[in-house]
C-alpha cells in the first residue's frame, strides 16, 4: 500500500503552520517548525510569487496531509464530494472527517492520525463488533467504534483512558472513555470541523 515515507515535520515546515502530524512532540519546543518557520530546501526562505494557483494549490495540499492521504485517493474524495448533493467542498471534508483513522484521533485514542492509522492495521479496533482494519473505512451515524477487548489494557490504550478529556472531542462523537467506545450520533457538519482549510480553494483548484 502506497503511503508518504518522508519526515513529517517538513510537511509542517512546507505549509508554514504546525498540522499536529506528530502527537504530542509538535506542543513542545523541540518542533522543527518553531526553530525552523520556513520552507524547508534551499530556496526555503525566498518569497515565491503567491499566485491564485499557488494560494489553490497550498489549500490542496495542506487537506491532504492534515488527513495523511495521498495524490489519487484525495482526488477520488473530491469526485464523490462532487457527486453527491450540497457544498462540493463541505461534502469533501465531511467525508474525510469520517474516515476511521480520524474518528480514533478525534477521540483521543491515538496521539496522531498516523498513530491511528497503525493502530487500526494492527486490528485493535471494531466497529458494530465487527474487526475492521482499514484506515479508511467511513463511519456512518449511529456507528459504534471500540477497542478490542484483547487490546484493550494495552499500553496506548490505558494513556489514553488516564488522559482522557485532554482533547475536545467533536459535538457529533460521543466518547466513553471507561469502555473505550466511541458513538457516531451523526454525521459532522462543516461547523463542527476545526480542520484549519478552506475548502472553497480546494473546489477551485479542481475546477479548472
Amino acid at each position: 500500500m502506497a503511503r508518504y515515507t518522508g519526515a513529517d515535520c517538513k510537511l509542517c515546515r512546507r505549509e508554514k503552520m504546525k498540522l499536529f502530524l506528530k502527537g504530542s512532540k509538535c506542543m513542545g519546543p523541540k518542533c522543527p517548525i518553531e526553530i525552523r518557520p520556513y520552507p524547508p530546501g534551499e530556496h526555503g526562505r525566498g518569497r515565491p510569487k503567491e499566485t491564485e494557483y499557488l494560494l489553490q494549490l497550498r489549500e490542496k495540499q495542506k487537506a491532504r496531509r492534515i488527513y495523511g492521504i495521498l495524490e489519487k485517493q484525495f482526488s477520488n474524495y473530491y469526485k464523490e464530494a462532487n457527486r453527491r448533493q450540497g457544498k462540493t467542498g463541505e461534502n469533501l471534508l465531511g467525508l474525510l472527517e469520517r474516515r476511521l483513522d480520524n474518528v480514533v484521533y478525534r477521540a483521543g485514542f491515538a496521539k496522531s492520525r498516523d498513530m491511528a492509522r497503525q493502530m487500526i492495521r494492527h486490528g485493535h479496533f471494531l466497529v458494530n463488533g465487527h474487526k475492521v482494519d482499514i484506515p479508511s473505512f467511513l463511519v456512518s451515524e449511529r456507528d459504534i467504534i471500540e477497542v478490542r477487548p484483547k487490546s484493550i489494557e494495552d499500553t496506548p490504550f490505558a494513556v489514553a483512558r488516564a488522559e482522557a478529556g485532554d482533547r475536545q472531542v467533536p459535538a457529533w462523537l460521543e466518547v466513553i472513555s471507561e469502555q473505550m467506545r466511541v458513538l457516531v450520533h451523526a454525521l459532522p457538519v462543516r461547523q463542527q470541523i476545526d480542520t484549519p482549510v478552506q475548502e472553497q480553494l480546494i473546489v477551485e483548484l479542481y475546477s479548472k
